[in-house]
């Protein structure tokens, strides 16, 4: 039985590294699973383009290594198969790609993401689409061990590998301290989420002051938590004053070079937090959450697009990234976690919006999913007698049983409002209470705002009563507000709800 599958392409690495460099990552592959065996885990490593291996698992080897159909395809086929408690995607995306789904708030001055790239398809039962409402119902644990993109030498890869391969579980108290930062102009959104996740917010840094080179001691603890802006193929965060005036640098990746404590496990907002850009063949420094990675973090939860986030309440990156940092001190694997946060963010909003859509898409987690960081103490004895490794598999099995189920409600119930509607005839008080809602974002009056119907399943469908509203459509508007357009990027979206012909309530997101 395996516990956990490691699947990745024997052509890409090989075209990358050579026979040499790849017998070099293989070695470091059979060094993390008899590592895991030692922890009660069987795992193996699947080639998705080596056709014999693939056609036992009755699937289609993987033939261009670009192909995002061909390679959701193939871990469809070896996750049937196999049926593992944990799938782990090993090398960038020029080995696996992420998925492409359709960025419904594309739009090209504003919201340049056309695709909202990321590994939510491959943790869903569902077949390859383009769609990200195919995939509201994630059941899989599944993470990704990077390499360097256009990287031709294998070492990078080989010590995330001995990382994953010594790591060792650590009370939970351990991750109670955390290192928190935030622009001035999103404290207030800051503080309600790190005091949601650690009971207090008392560490925030906000940026600026706050800016490279960050102290080591303020660095050291091991659960970080930023929200602050981010740009493609960019190794740097920055902040923002509360005046919305100015933009300073608030970390650079070299800027924290050697002060990432061993076992640390990041939840990033930015922007392009987690985008993992061509940094060999542009000549540039590592991606800040590679990084991370290299200086022994266990796990990196980040966007690798443009995110969204309210700045004085919470909603959209805000949630999903608490989410994944609360399943961490419940003492879930990164894996786990990263699976919990995506089904909770679906499970507590009553519909999802375009940017709802987007936020779930464009998360991912970077780290071995079944590195365990935190140690929770339970009160549920075992057996003197009984082997340790079966009660924990019997105890994975159990609950991954229960989040395939919690995965499947999802996708057969939730509603999303996904599908953008030509020729909407406007009630003059829905003019009215848009231009307003567009105004108080900074938008001006005369802001476009798209309709986009909802789509309600039939396991959702209820009686519409005064008690049970149900949004008709949701209305968004998304610019950059006068003088804010830079290379970087600012811009605001305004949502708005729509029931029975009335606005009855609008949500302003900042872009992270």
């Amino acid at each position: 039985m395996d516990d956990k599958i490691i699947v990745s392409n024997n052509s890409a690495l090989t075209a990358k590294y050579g026979k040499d460099g790849l017998a070099k990552i293989e070695a470091a592959v059979a060094a993390l699973v008899a590592a895991d065996k030692g922890r009660g885990i069987s795992s193996r490593l699947v080639y998705l383009d080596i056709a014999a291996g693939m056609k036992k698992m009755k699937g289609k080897a993987v033939t261009l290594a670009t192909s995002p159909q061909q390679n959701k395809q193939a871990i469809d086929a070896v996750a049937k198969a196999t049926d593992p408690e944990y799938l782990m995607i090993l090398g960038a995306p020029d080995v696996v790609p992420h998925q492409d789904l359709r960025n419904l708030m594309f739009q090209k001055e504003d919201d340049d993401d056309r695709f909202a790239y990321g590994d939510l398809p491959y943790a869903c039962d569902g077949a390859y689409s383009q769609d990200t409402t195919k995939f509201k119902g994630p059941t899989r644990v599944v993470g990704r061990l990077p390499d360097l993109r256009g990287a031709r030498e294998p070492s990078y890869l080989i010590k995330l590998l001995k990382i994953a391969s010594q790591y060792r579980t650590r009370d939970v108290k351990d991750y109670a301290r955390y290192f928190g930062m935030s622009t001035q102009s999103w404290e207030q959104s800051t503080a309600m989420s790190l005091f949601n996740i650690f009971g207090n917010s008392d560490e925030l840094l906000l940026a600026p002051p706050t800016a490279p080179p960050i102290p080591a001691k303020k660095l050291e603890p091991l659960s970080h938590f930023i929200n602050c802006h981010g740009g493609s193929s960019d190794p740097e965060f920055f902040g923002e004053t509360r005046n919305l005036k100015s933009q300073p640098v608030s970390m650079t990746s070299d800027s924290i070079k050697n002060k990432i404590k061993p076992g640390t496990v990041a939840s990033i907002e930015c922007c392009y937090g987690a985008e993992m850009y061509d940094s060999v063949t542009l000549s540039l420094p590592l991606p800040i959450c590679q990084r991370y990675l290299e200086e022994g973090a266990y796990g990196y939860f980040g966007s690798s697009t443009i995110a969204y986030g309210p700045a004085d309440s919470n909603g959209a990156a805000d949630l999903i990234t608490q989410y994944f940092l609360l399943a961490i001190l419940e003492g879930a694997s990164l894996g786990r976690a990263a699976l919990m946060a995506r089904q909770r963010f679906v499970q507590e909003v009553g519909e999802l919006d375009p940017v709802d859509l987007k936020t779930l898409a464009q998360f991912s987690l970077l780290g071995d999913p079944s590195v365990q960081p935190a140690r929770v103490a339970t009160a549920t004895g075992t057996p003197k007698s009984a082997d340790s490794a079966d009660l924990w598999r019997i105890q994975r099995r159990e609950r991954r049983a229960k989040l395939r189920v919690q995965g499947r409600y999802l996708q057969e119930s939730k509603p999303t409002a996904a599908r953008k509607e030509k020729g909407v005839r406007k009630s003059a008080s829905v003019r009215k209470a848009l231009t307003n809602i567009a105004r108080s974002a900074g938008l001006g009056g005369k802001c476009e705002f798209v309709a986009y119907s909802v789509n309600r399943p039939a396991a959702a469908r209820v009686r519409d009563t005064k008690a049970t509203p149900v949004a008709t459509r949701y209305y968004i508007a998304l610019s950059t507000p006068k003088g804010r357009r830079d290379t970087l990027n600012f811009g605001v979206a305004a949502v708005a709800k729509e029931v029975r012909g009335r606005i009855v309530g609008y949500r302003i997101y900042n872009q992270r």
